[in-house]
């Protein structure tokens, strides 16, 4: 038999074609038509064919050379039934052009043809990586605020590549807002630096280490840098002798006296709205300067005489000079002229806020003058006038159930802002009820203040274990607690919506209990550094609770509290003194306001926040403002009329 076969030489003409799939270095794409760059030096090489190779031919025609067509050893594994090759060239030199050529004779293992290929790729510069950063043997994550560093930190940078200090050394800085901070660099090994001050740091300041990217420049490979903040612990030594509470606390009231007594304008006697306002004047603010003249007497910082003529000038002013819409004052006024000052758009004429805060505080004028006494007994009757004088019925805008905040003669009701709980403005509904002449009916107070009891925690909702009888959002800025209760007394004060003592109480406990977890890692919260309200901040001012915590504590805030909580109140008002006075104690007692994690303090202090300072610590100490208040005939008759009870 004779077997039938093609011709070897048809055969060979007939070989199929061995078509090149992909090649990869590491997980980079080369391509034939264009450059490739920035190649790994030390991944692997994989070329994949549409078909298998035959291995002896692989090992023989594929191969890698430098620039000076120098042969590089290489492994070869071949995987995938011999379709995708694998070689391993160890680690190649960075920043060098090589090629690798498949050869023509390249065959399949069905003998499949290679039309032949070179590949020229250049390796890419290893970047300086600095892989972990320790303080004081701690490592840090750069992605954290990193607090409570010591005031002579070592700190130790680990490089992924050999650098040295020689190296590094003028590419550094590290300064306190832009204050140079002189610093040393020692070599630890030939990859590890580390860095000390040449001087301790202060305390509870934010520092800056910094590695320019420039450095490259010397080192020749691509580095990201270097911006390190970090916050120096607490500086815990005393600032100031300590003296007894009792004494401190006297001192801070005479200090935050000072306040209303120095920048009473010359004119009108009423408060600047803060130290730097010039003519501006403010009627909430006022509000507390005069039952701060009241502490003023009692605790001898002033005379009565001298006390009783500023409050002649006060009151006069607001009767005669000051201007009123239907009763009621705006919130800033010009000190001389008395003419209405706009407080933002659409707000330049009547504020029933601020005037209640005016109109509780010369009700506890009125009561602590003596009717016997000329002088006084003057002053008592303008207070009587201007206080029947106040329109309340008139802002529920034509006999609604509700309060309105504001009226101006240029915009109307345009403002449209309604007066609802829970805020700081109880005290406008008990005064508008309490009102002779313009009394209101219990209705506006149920379905305006208390929106028919929506503002009850219904919800039984509590925080760190306290709950509060209204509002379910941890209670709000702490002016809430106090603004409204300077004059009027929460000890026993309570209706079918809350025990005003306990809503008080719960709420500063709260605050201070949010502050001392500090979920969002501020520096300077602790159980003895807390409070947020209403300040100025290092951005300009806004209302600071729990729910919008920018990292600013204000002193008023935990203060203001002490009645509600004098232990957690008096632990912040040591540390407050004693700790952070060369920061935060001035002329006028605490400056308004402090954030450490911005390295700010305010050098600033406003009325509204220096006022509830000295009152609440003399209702804390003697009741005075709560007793003389709470002691006006009118208050106990709103009070009865909106069945607030008070035994």
């Amino acid at each position: 038999m004779v077997a039938c076969t093609d011709d070897p030489s048809e055969a060979d003409t007939e070989k199929g074609t061995l078509e090149l799939t992909y090649v990869f270095i590491g997980n980079r794409s080369m391509t034939t038509t264009g450059s490739n760059l920035d190649m790994p030096v030390d991944e692997p090489i994989e070329i994949r064919f549409e078909s298998p190779l035959a291995q002896g031919s692989a090992e023989t025609h594929i191969s890698l050379v430098d620039g000076n067509n120098k042969d590089i050893e290489l492994n070869f594994a071949f995987k995938d039934n011999n379709r995708l090759l694998t070689l391993s060239a160890g680690i190649l030199i960075e920043n060098t052009t090589y090629t690798l050529k498949i050869s023509n004779k390249l065959e399949g293992a069905d003998n499949e043809v290679f039309e032949g290929l070179e590949l020229m790729f250049t390796t890419f510069t290893a970047p300086l990586v600095l892989e972990k950063v320790l303080i004081d043997g701690i490592s840090v994550n750069l992605q954290n605020r990193i607090k409570d560093v010591d005031f002579s930190p070592e700190i130790e940078l680990h490089f992924n590549r050999p650098i040295s200090v020689e190296q590094i050394a003028g590419y550094t800085g590290m300064d306190q807002m832009e204050s140079t901070v002189s610093h040393s660099w020692i070599q630890v090994d030939a990859s590890t630096l580390k860095v000390g001050v040449d001087a301790a740091l202060s305390g509870y300041k934010k520092y800056r280490l910094r590695v320019a990217e420039s450095l490259s420049e010397e080192t020749g490979r691509p580095f990201d840098g270097l911006d390190l903040s970090f916050y120096t612990k607490l500086d815990s030594t005393l600032k100031f002798p300590e003296i007894p509470d009792e004494e401190l606390l006297t001192k801070i009231q005479q200090q935050t006296f000072k306040y209303f007594w120095d920048f009473g304008h010359p004119v009108s006697g009423l408060s600047r709205e803060r130290n730097t306002s010039g003519e501006t004047v403010t009627i909430g603010g006022s509000g507390f300067g005069v039952m701060a003249i009241l502490v003023g007497i009692e605790r001898g910082f002033i005379t009565r005489q001298q006390g009783v003529d500023r409050l002649e000038t006060i009151v006069n002013f607001l009767d005669e000079k000051a201007d009123r819409f239907h009763g009621a004052w705006s919130h800033w006024l010009n000190g001389s002229t008395g003419k209405a000052i706009s407080f933002s758009a659409k707000d330049d004429g009547a504020d029933l806020v601020e005037t209640a805060f005016m109109v509780q505080g010369l009700l506890a004028v009125r009561e602590y003058l003596d009717n016997s006494n000329i002088q006084e007994s003057n002053i008592i009757d303008k207070i009587n006038k201007v206080w029947s004088e106040v329109e309340w019925d008139w802002f529920t805008r034509n006999g609604q159930n509700v309060l309105y905040w504001h009226w101006s003669p240029n915009f109307g009701w345009e403002k449209n802002h309604k007066i609802t709980g829970w805020n700081e403005s109880m005290i406008v509904y008990v005064l508008a009820a309490a009102s002779a002449s313009h009394g209101i009916e219990k209705e506006v107070y149920t379905e305006g203040w208390t929106r028919n009891g929506a503002m009850v925690n219904t919800s039984g909702s509590r925080f760190y274990d306290q709950q509060l009888p209204l509002r379910t959002d941890m209670g709000g800025p702490l002016f809430f607690s106090h603004y409204s209760f300077l004059g009027l007394d929460p000890r026993k004060l309570s209706d079918s919506y809350a025990n005003y003592w306990q809503q008080n109480v719960n709420h500063s406990l709260i605050n201070q209990a949010y502050c001392a977890d500090n979920p969002q890692r501020f520096v300077g919260y602790s159980a003895y550094s807390w409070g947020l309200t209403a300040s100025d901040n290092h951005q300009g001012y806004n209302a600071h609770s729990p729910n919008n915590d920018l990292g600013v504590i204000t002193p008023t805030a935990a203060i203001s509290s002490l009645p509600y909580t004098p232990e957690q109140s008096m632990d912040a008002i040591r540390h407050f003194y004693y700790i952070l006075g060369d920061q935060l104690w001035g002329e006028y007692g605490f400056y308004d306001a402090f954030n450490i994690t911005e390295d700010w303090y305010a050098g600033s202090y406003l009325a509204i926040d220096q006022g509830p300072i000295l009152i609440m610590i003399e209702n804390h100490r003697s009741g005075l403002l709560w007793d003389l208040f709470m002691a006006a005939p009118e208050i106990k008759n709103g009070l009865k009329k909106l069945n607030i009870t008070y035994e």
